[in-house]
């Protein structure tokens, strides 16, 4: 049998900036203790070229798999070498080769196809570093390079703040994050709106057209909303279709604008899915800090509150 590799994820110490430095160094979070620890990175500088795919979205997350061998299959059956169990994967679904310093990907006939960085993979395709292989509604990094230790130690990193399915931010960086805006707030008495923002009616999205299909409009509307918004803006996913947007430095009726405009573009924007159009929308609500709300959360609960009220009025609406 094929030899297989795969480590655990750890839970690293949270980013302190939206792109953090690569760090030789690694912190890890004792999940009993709540200790953070450090863990040095191993020097495998001196070896060959090595490559693997690191888990970002699905089961097994943060799991590495080394591509040492010839031959590396994927499916759901227990013969492959990384088996992936979902009903939207075949059996054997896709195979990947090595030929000297590269690596090549090929789709086997796969019922619901290979996806490389959104493209579905007809003939056999080199891979690059960096590219993100969907398979099923589980999504792998290709890494690759002289130094796998340190890359696979980054993506760790970058799963402590990074949802692997959108690419926007993730909950847990989010709150902390508005944490820190909160707190400049009080002491220097600056303007700060968030808002909280879903698809109409997600449910009946994947009821027609599947789990695939809802993760491919969340992952798009992400592509859609990110070059619409501030540099200085946090955008992130906080839950299965449930979006939060946090703007420093602007007021509630400047946020409204802001959200009549995402709104708008999610409107206008044509969803397809293996052909077919989705009709997506989204509702917003929106809210400003005033100094009363006592954490992130209650904050956020504000925000909550609105987006029910836009809900209520009918959908596609925005509430501030």
């Amino acid at each position: 049998m094929k030899e297989r590799a795969g480590e655990e994820v750890r839970r690293g110490e949270t980013a302190r900036g939206k792109h953090g430095p690569a760090h030789a160094k690694t912190a890890d979070l004792d999940e009993v203790t709540g200790r953070t620890s450090v863990s040095a990175v191993s020097k495998v500088g001196e070896i060959a070229k090595e490559a693997a795919l690191v888990v970002l979205h699905g089961g097994d997350l943060g799991r590495r798999y080394l591509l040492a061998q010839p031959e590396t299959a994927i499916g759901r059956s227990s013969r492959c070498d990384i088996r992936v169990d979902h009903e939207s994967v075949s059996r054997r679904h896709a195979m990947l080769r090595r030929e000297g310093l590269s690596v090549f990907l090929r789709d086997l006939k796969s019922t619901n196809g290979t996806l490389v960085n959104d493209q579905r993979v007809g003939a056999e395709r080199e891979l690059a570093n960096g590219d993100l292989i969907k398979i099923g509604r589980t999504i792998f990094k290709f890494i690759a390079g002289g130094n796998i230790e340190q890359l696979y130690h980054e993506e760790i990193y970058r799963l402590t703040t990074i949802d692997g399915l959108t690419q926007a931010f993730n909950r847990r960086y989010f709150v902390e994050q508005l944490e820190r805006e909160m707190g400049r707030c009080r002491r220097y008495g600056r303007k700060l709106a968030i808002g909280l923002f879903d698809v109409d009616s997600f449910k009946e999205v994947n009821d027609v057209f599947g789990h695939l299909g809802g993760d491919r409009v969340l992952a798009e509307l992400v592509r859609v909303i990110q070059p619409r918004i501030r540099r200085e803006d946090t955008l992130a996913r906080i839950g299965g279709d449930e979006f939060a947007l946090a703007c420093p430095e602007i007021t509630l009726p400047q946020a409204v604008r802001v959200g009549e405009k995402l709104r708008q573009a999610i409107a206008e924007h044509e969803f397809f899915f293996e052909g077919d159009r989705v009709p997506v929308s989204i509702s917003v609500g929106l809210t400003e800090y005033r100094g009363s709300a006592a954490d992130a959360l209650e904050l956020l609960d504000e925000a909550d509150r609105k987006l029910y009220e836009a809900k209520r009025r009918g959908r596609n609406q925005v509430c501030g």
